[in-house]
């Protein structure tokens, strides 16, 4: 028996060294066969159910699930290979979604993508980009082409997508679809079309402000013992250590001083593997994520800050002594531009609700996590759900009737993305546009009419489901759903006003200070300022009142000096009513704050 268990053994690791290769050396061949068949005549408009642009991961998903639902599909992409911001900006750190009992949110095709990979915390990226190829390669009804730039997008009745043209050594090809999915990073093919879309923070008052990219830092030589050690001090603050990643050491972010002004190191986000060590820290401040000239300067910009900040580990940081740097990225880790404007624009207070949709098609859980936009910005949580879903209506964008958008650029407001925007949500929204795409097809109905039609969507959710998609209905509650001045908290949470970090907690009954108050209404109105040009002598008169008054309890006499002195008063005095009930209290509560808050502005 142990003879033949030890046979069976070697022949389990004959067979997995076997698929390994296979796995390793993706059929290039065939794939060179399908270019050739795809570009064997410029003239000739070539026909497939859907297109998908863009070999994001949430791209392959998309094309893998619209292939596996019958939909013959073909998936473009202009780099020489797939997986986008995972390989090419080398952030192999997965920051997975959590929901209902702290479980991992990683269903469907990115599951069996991570499998392939290790399935752990990161992983190596020349497997990563194998197992992409490898997944699109081998699945029937799916086409790839690579190297492929999009030239032009051409519209029937400026309301469909009738064809897309696209640049291939050097010459220009037409391809048709029934049916469009918009993988693409920055949505570039729903901006293309004409589809409305803000850019960073524009929703909430702060046009074009974007968060942060960064440059992710890979080496060799770092001494994980040390590192260990290093963190067990809390010489650079508090930090955790595993077999396989690090992260903290908060104190970086004062004690590090880098050249270049516009840019700070946030403590370290470290990852071990076989490919070396890589740091998702230094965050790069001015980027214009839509500007070709303005990423480069950044990754120029960020190669000379990477090689001061190796420089400055080797020096301070035990661990680090004999570090070196292995190579660079080829592009930046940008977490925003623009943001496409669908049929449901998920907005941030629907993750504070845990909300399930009636049409929900995927499910998200990571914390809203707003990176600093510049180095006076600390960045912020906004809420960390426990679950919520992502309706379908939000990867429908206005104006164009057969196409879809997932990934970071979909239909959710800029506080919102902070969450959706994590590569294993974007996969799952990916997968859940791939099905749609051909049900859409098989009941001949463009995705505006299919968005409002209940029996598709359960058809497209039982679908899903039942390949490994769960979007099955939950009921969570959520902090202050009882409480009366709930309203309020849901519109400063969407107005960008409060935030609620890690804890979803607003202690409502501390004392609340005058600073609060004032910066409540001036956030307030920062975000409907586009309403009314006149909110901006209110942002100014509260922006002086912020940074020059020392911060106080908030009394009923300053609260009335607070409201008397705003220039610009669209409200009646409906408010006094709230602000008279502590006229004989020595201060106001945060719960009081929030009632008189909403009284001026009509929200309760």
């Amino acid at each position: 028996m142990k003879k033949i268990s030890i046979i069976i053994a070697i022949l389990s690791l004959l067979l997995l060294t076997s698929c390994t290769q296979a796995f390793i050396n993706p059929d290039t061949e065939s794939r060179d066969k399908i270019e050739a068949i795809l570009l064997d005549d410029e003239k000739e408009v070539k026909m497939f159910d859907v297109i998908v642009v863009g070999g994001e991961p949430e791209g392959v998903a998309a094309a893998l699930s619209a292939a596996r639902n019958g939909a013959n599909t073909l998936l473009i992409e202009e780099r020489d290979g797939l997986g986008g911001l995972f390989t090419y900006a080398k952030m192999n750190v997965i920051d997975f979604p959590h929901g209902i009992n702290n479980k991992i949110l990683s269903s469907g095709i990115f599951k069996e993508w991570h499998n392939m990979v290790g399935n752990k915390e990161s992983f190596e990226i020349e497997a990563a980009k194998n197992a992409f190829l490898n997944l699109v390669y081998k699945q029937d009804g799916l086409s790839l082409l690579l190297n492929a730039k999009i030239k032009e997008i051409v519209l029937k009745d400026q309301k469909k997508i009738a064809s897309i043209k696209v640049l291939k050594n050097n010459k220009e090809f037409t391809f048709q679809a029934k049916r469009y999915i918009d993988a693409t990073q920055d949505a570039n093919i729903a901006f293309l079309s004409g589809v409305p879309h803000f850019i960073g923070a524009g929703d909430v008052g702060y046009n074009g402000r974007f968060m942060a990219a960064t440059l992710m830092i890979h080496l060799n030589n770092v001494d994980w013992g040390k590192i260990r050690q290093t963190a067990k001090s809390e010489k650079f603050g508090p930090a955790e250590v595993t077999r396989e990643a690090a992260w903290g050491f908060p104190k970086l972010r004062e004690m590090y001083k880098p050249q270049d002004p516009n840019m700070r190191l946030r403590g370290l986000n470290l990852i071990r593997n076989k490919e070396g060590y890589f740091i998702n820290a230094l965050q790069i401040f001015g980027v214009d994520g839509l500007s070709e000239a303005s990423i480069k300067e950044g990754i120029e910009r960020g190669k000379k800050e990477t090689r001061h900040i190796v420089n400055w580990l080797q020096k301070n940081f035990p661990g680090f002594e004999h570090a070196e740097i292995v190579s660079f990225p080829e592009e930046l880790y940008i977490r925003e531009t623009r943001h496409i404007y669908s049929l449901y624009q998920l907005p941030v207070s629907d993750l504070w609700e845990n909300k399930y949709h009636w049409d929900t098609i995927a499910y998200g859980g990571y914390p809203s996590d707003i990176q600093a936009t510049s180095v006076d910005d600390a960045g912020a949580v906004v809420v960390n759900p426990v679950q919520y879903g992502i309706p379908f209506r939000s990867l429908v964008p206005q104006k164009i009737t057969n196409l879809l958008v997932v990934g970071r650029s979909g239909g959710y407001t800029s506080l919102a993305q902070g969450s959706v925007r994590v590569v294993p949500t974007g996969m799952a929204t990916g997968e859940a546009a791939g099905a749609a795409s051909a049900i859409a097809i098989k009941h001949d109905v463009d995705f505006h009419t299919m968005a409002g039609d209940q029996k598709i969507i359960e058809e497209m959710q039982r679908t899903l489901n039942a390949q490994g998609l769960d979007v099955k209905p939950f009921n969570i509650p959520f902090p202050y759903e009882d409480k009366p001045f709930y309203p309020v908290i849901r519109e400063l949470l969407n107005h960008r006003a409060i935030f609620g970090g890690y804890t979803n907690d607003l202690f409502v009954q501390d004392i609340a200070k005058n600073k609060s108050f004032s910066n409540l209404l001036m956030h307030t109105y920062i975000a409907k300022r586009t309403t009314n040009p006149n909110y901006e002598k209110n942002i100014l008169y509260l922006y002086n009142y912020y940074y020059s008054k020392e911060t106080k309890n908030l009394t009923y006499e300053e609260a009335m000096n607070i409201v008397k002195e705003l220039p610009f008063k669209d409200f009646d005095n409906s408010y006094l009513r709230e602000l008279n009930k502590w006229k004989n209290e020595e201060a106001i509560t945060r719960e009081g704050m929030f009632y008189i808050v909403g009284k001026i502005f009509g929200w309760i």
